[in-house]
C-alpha cells in the first residue's frame, strides 16, 4: 500500500464520532458510564471551541432502557428491543445534554433508519437538517430509530450508520471509538503476535480477511462492519479511524497520536460527492438556463431560479437533472432542490419571491453548487 499523509483529527472541519454501547453502558447493570461520557464531551467541547463541527452517532438506547422496563433476559424479542429503545433514548439524550450543558452546548436528537439515507427525498431532508443544526452550533446526537426499525430495514450496527452520516454531510473524518485500537493482521486476542496496521489505503480481500468476529455483549458491530464503514467513508472522500475508546479522553488521545488505524481516502469529500453525481446518477429531467446563468455556473456559482427559462421532464426533489444552455448544449448535471412542478412555478423568479409563490420557504438555489458537476 502507498502511504498517504496521516490524517489529523484536529484539522478536520467536520467530524463524525461513533460511540458504541460497550463504552457507554455497564454490561452487567445497564448503568451509564457517566464519568467516561463527561470526558468524551469535554473532548467534543474542545473541538467545538476551535471551530470544528461535531456529529455524534451513539449506541446504547436499548442497553439503557432494559433496566427501567425490567427486561432481564439476554435475548429480547424485537418488540421488547423497540420498547427498550423508546425508554432508553430519552435517558441517553438527556445524559448527553447534561454533560454538554457544562460547556453551554446544545444537543439535538436525530433518529434515523436506513431508508433515510437511501431515499433521495429523505436523504436531502436529513442532510439539510444536520447542516442547519451544525450551522446553528448544535451537537446532533444520532441513533438508529430502533423504535420503528425492523430486522429487515435496520442498519444492524451504528458503525455503518456513522459512515452513512459522514458521507451524507460531507464529513472530513469519522472516528469509530471502540474497545480495540485498530485493525490487526489477525485477532490479537487469539494471536498475540498479530501486527497492528496504522494506516490502510485500500480495502481488498487481504484486508477483509483480517477482520475478527464481534465480541458478545450489547454491541452488534465487529471488525467486519467497521471495514464496511471504512469502505463507505473512503468512497465519500472521508478519512476514518478505528480508535481505542476505553481511555478517559479518547479524542484528545487520538489528536496526540494514540495508536489507531486510519483508513485514508485519496479524495476529499466535495470531489468524491461530485464524482458520484457525475457517474452514478441518471438524469430524469433538464433545466434550461439563460446566458447569464451559464456564465455564473462556469464561475462556480449555484443555479438560481431566476436563471432558469425552461423545465423538461418529470422529477422529484433530489433527483439528478441535466443543465443545458438555451441552444440545448449540455453544461453539466446536478441535484434539483425542487420537484419539476415546483421548478416550473418558480423558474425566472428571484429567490426572495419563492415563498410567496410556493407557500413555503424552500432553498434559494435551484441547484446548489455543491450538488452540481459541470462538463469539461
Amino acid at each position: 500500500m502507498v502511504a498517504l499523509t496521516t490524517p489529523n483529527i484536529a484539522k478536520a472541519e467536520r467530524v463524525v464520532v461513533k460511540i458504541g454501547s460497550v463504552l457507554l453502558v455497564d454490561e452487567a447493570t445497564g448503568a451509564l458510564h457517566r464519568a467516561w461520557l463527561d470526558a468524551v464531551c469535554d473532548d467534543i467541547a474542545a473541538m467545538r471551541k476551535r471551530g470544528q463541527e461535531v456529529v455524534v452517532v451513539t449506541s446504547g438506547a436499548i442497553a439503557i432502557g432494559r433496566g427501567p422496563l425490567r427486561l432481564t433476559s439476554q435475548s429480547l424479542r424485537l418488540e421488547e428491543k423497540q420498547a427498550a429503545a423508546a425508554t432508553g433514548q430519552v435517558r441517553l439524550t438527556q445524559a448527553y445534554q447534561e454533560s454538554l450543558d457544562r460547556h453551554e452546548l446544545t444537543v439535538a436528537q436525530v433518529l434515523m433508519t436506513v431508508d433515510d439515507t437511501e431515499d433521495r427525498r429523505r436523504f436531502l431532508n436529513a442532510r439539510t437538517t444536520l447542516d442547519t443544526l451544525l450551522r446553528l452550533g448544535a451537537i446532533p446526537i444520532i441513533n438508529e430509530n430502533d423504535t420503528v426499525a425492523t430486522t429487515e430495514i435496520r442498519f444492524g450496527d451504528n458503525d455503518r450508520l456513522a459512515a452513512r452520516v459522514a458521507a451524507m454531510i460531507g464529513a472530513d473524518a469519522c472516528v469509530l471509538l471502540s474497545d480495540v485500537d485498530g485493525l490487526y493482521t489477525a485477532d490479537p486476542a487469539s494471536k498475540p503476535d498479530a501486527e497492528h496496521l496504522p494506516q490502510v489505503t485500500t480495502i481488498d480481500d487481504d484486508v477483509r480477511a483480517m477482520a475478527a468476529k464481534a465480541k458478545p455483549g450489547h454491541g452488534t458491530g465487529g471488525m467486519v462492519t467497521k471495514l464496511i464503514a471504512a469502505d463507505i467513508c473512503m468512497s465519500a472522500g472521508c478519512h476514518m479511524a478505528i480508535a481505542l475508546g476505553t481511555v478517559k479522553r479518547p479524542l484528545a488521545a487520538l489528536e496526540k497520536g494514540a495508536q489507531c488505524t486510519w483508513f485514508v481516502s485519496a479524495a476529499e469529500p466535495r470531489a468524491a460527492r461530485k464524482k458520484w453525481i457525475a457517474g452514478a446518477l441518471n438524469p430524469t429531467g433538464t433545466l434550461v438556463v439563460d446566458e447569464g446563468a451559464a456564465k455564473a455556473l462556469s464561475a462556480g456559482k449555484s443555479l438560481l431560479p431566476a436563471g432558469v427559462i425552461d423545465i423538461e421532464g418529470d422529477f422529484d426533489r433530489g433527483d439528478a437533472v441535466t443543465i443545458a444552455s438555451q441552444n440545448r448544449a449540455v453544461l453539466g448535471k446536478g441535484l434539483s432542490a425542487f420537484s419539476a412542478d415546483d421548478a416550473r412555478r418558480i423558474k425566472g423568479h428571484r429567490s426572495d419571491a419563492l415563498e410567496g409563490i410556493l407557500g413555503y420557504q424552500g432553498r434559494s438555489e435551484m441547484v446548489h453548487r455543491d450538488d452540481l458537476v459541470l462538463d469539461d
